[in-house]
């Protein structure tokens, strides 16, 4: 269970702790809610706090208080705030004699006013806490357990407040609301919050889209088949040694990009790659996993053809015939068609552009023979039917109209406009080898 924030106020003290929720809403927000059934109810007839959500225990009168205490004891909560009358005859619940006694035992903070409430939020917002979207349906392994093992490493050093993706969302939009959280936060305010994505390069590139020119910090976590962003920066894909990279907190700044007005972080591509792509299919995915890409690259390099593309560069408009355009601003080595120059740098400000145009598909093969090469010996290639360039904008045109990928996911636009975003990601990643 996440670490929650508890809420207690006896009556007469409901509204106080009405006013201080309606000040520190941004805050409480990032954190489960728990209190009792009929504090629940005082607050849910309010305007203010109705919306609040809220993980409801038993009633005072059916031992609501002592049941708390328990979760505190079970190391489950970060922090109590428990607006009390001082008014009331000892014993009355919620019992304060409980509460302290359980809190003091467990070394967890205890407020009992507006102030110390502050306080005690002031003190979690300088420990580290991350949201984590996790999306249980990526990869092939087990993911309550692989969910389990991820927080029992986190846990012990962040606060981590888990998001499940859901099927009918974009997990851009679910970053999104959490990102407005954070930066609605009063001026000042302590911002030691990252976010998580767990899943594949789809899921990774949903989050970091929302993250671009935020300033805060990404940590992946690949559970997908490719994984292609973690490892073009180095990033384990084993899911210990991620998380321990993240508790490292060795941050490296790289480019983002968009692609009309979708986010990029790896790469797009028109003819080739997005075939591939899309005969790669889930179930094709789940039987062979990487694989499930060759034999799809396979079947593509048969029925690809040929089409007419027009590239314009700041003016500069280039006309040729391709059967492949990639515009690459992350990738590893294994995305051979972004590797025209032997590498892809993801922190130059600029757009690696690799073109195949081959006449017959003999002459395609040995274009990415070339390309395969280029990657291993990190050098541009010099075949003659593959063109490379690197821009900060370009637009592409193509007749007939060709499907675009971008970061794995297919698209339909013509023309397409690529821009770079220089240094619009904090990543976290291991320190380059010396």
């Amino acid at each position: 269970m996440t670490h929650a924030l508890v809420l207690l106020a006896s009556p007469s003290r409901t509204e106080v702790l009405r006013q201080w929720l309606d000040r520190q809403m941004a805050f409480v927000a990032g954190f489960p809610l728990v209190t009792t059934a009929d504090l629940a109810q005082r607050l849910q007839a309010d305007p203010r706090t109705r919306a609040m959500p809220l993980r409801v225990l038993p009633s005072l009168a059916a031992g609501g208080d002592i049941q708390v205490a328990a979760e505190v004891l079970g190391g489950d909560v970060a922090a109590v705030v428990a607006f009390l009358d001082p008014q009331d005859p000892a014993g009355t619940p919620p019992d304060a004699r409980v509460l302290i006694r359980a809190c003091d035992l467990a070394d967890v903070p205890l407020a009992l006013n507006p102030s110390s409430a502050d306080l005690a939020l002031r003190g979690l917002a300088h420990g580290r806490s991350a949201y984590l979207l996790f999306n249980p349906v990526a990869g092939q392994g087990d993911p309550n357990a692989d969910l389990a093992l991820i927080r029992s490493i986190l846990e012990p050093q962040l606060l981590v407040t888990v998001l499940l993706t859901q099927p009918d969302r974009d997990p851009a939009e679910q970053t999104q609301e959490i990102v407005d959280l954070l930066q609605d936060r009063p001026a000042g305010e302590p911002g030691n919050t990252m976010i998580l994505a767990c899943g594949g390069d789809g899921t990774v590139s949903a989050v970091a889209g929302a993250l671009a020119g935020t300033g805060i910090p990404l940590g992946i976590l690949p559970r997908g088949t490719a994984n292609a962003f973690a490892a073009a920066l180095g990033i384990p894909t084993d899911l210990v040694a991620a998380c321990d990279t993240i508790l490292a907190g060795h941050t490296h700044v790289v480019d983002a990009a968009r692609c009309n007005d979708v986010p990029m972080i790896l790469l797009a591509g028109l003819g080739f790659e997005a075939g591939m792509v899309d005969r790669a299919t889930r179930e094709l995915k789940t039987m062979l996993g990487p694989l499930a890409y060759v034999l799809a690259g396979t079947r593509q390099l048969v029925a690809q053809q040929p089409f007419q593309a027009r590239i314009e560069i700041d003016g500069a408009i280039t006309e040729l015939q391709a059967a492949a355009i990639t515009v690459a601003n992350a990738a590893p080595a294994t995305s051979v068609l972004a590797q025209g120059f032997g590498q892809v740098i993801h922190d130059d400000g600029l757009l690696e552009v690799t073109i195949a145009s081959p006449a017959t598909r003999l002459q395609g093969i040995n274009a990415l023979a070339s390309l395969m090469a280029s990657a291993v010996v990190q050098s541009a290639t010099n075949h003659p039917d593959l063109y490379c360039l690197r821009a900060r904008t370009l637009t592409i045109s193509t007749d007939p109209p060709q499907k675009l990928v971008i970061d794995g996911e297919i698209l339909e636009a013509d023309p397409v406009t690529f821009t770079c975003l220089p240094g619009a990601l904090t990543v976290f990643a291991p320190l380059p080898a010396l």
